[in-house]
């Protein structure tokens, strides 16, 4: 007998682990990253407040003009939302790849935010 994988259902699994360790600490923002298969967003969260602090977006007008796509694109956002945390005096934060494997556009992203000075 074969078993029917549904991938949503995997990926939900995938971020509740994510959040049995967080919840430990809530004191630094916490980065989310969200991948469809042509745009990748990313928000800067701080989880006291329930409120979005800063965010970067593959479709937004100045990143969309660059005329990137892909792992380029995805290094772009990730330059553009550490400088817009290090404008707001936020230099470490959690990463969380919202159930993604790290690997690909969510990896060059990470990446990209370490380079331009996030800590996580």
């Amino acid at each position: 007998m074969y078993r029917v994988v549904n991938r949503r259902r995997v990926r939900e699994f995938r971020k509740m682990r994510f959040w049995r360790r967080r919840l430990t600490d809530l004191s630094k923002p916490r980065l989310c990253i969200f991948r469809s298969s042509k745009h990748i967003q990313v928000q800067l969260i701080d989880d006291n407040s329930q409120k979005v602090i800063a965010s970067a977006t593959s479709f937004e007008k100045a990143l969309r003009s660059s005329g990137l796509r892909g792992k380029d694109m995805a290094k772009k956002v990730g330059s553009t939302i550490a400088e817009r945390a290090a404008k707001l005096g936020f230099a470490e934060v959690v990463f969380d790849r919202n159930g993604f494997s790290y690997h690909g556009r969510v990896q060059v992203l990470a990446d990209s935010a370490r380079e331009s000075g996030l800590k996580f």
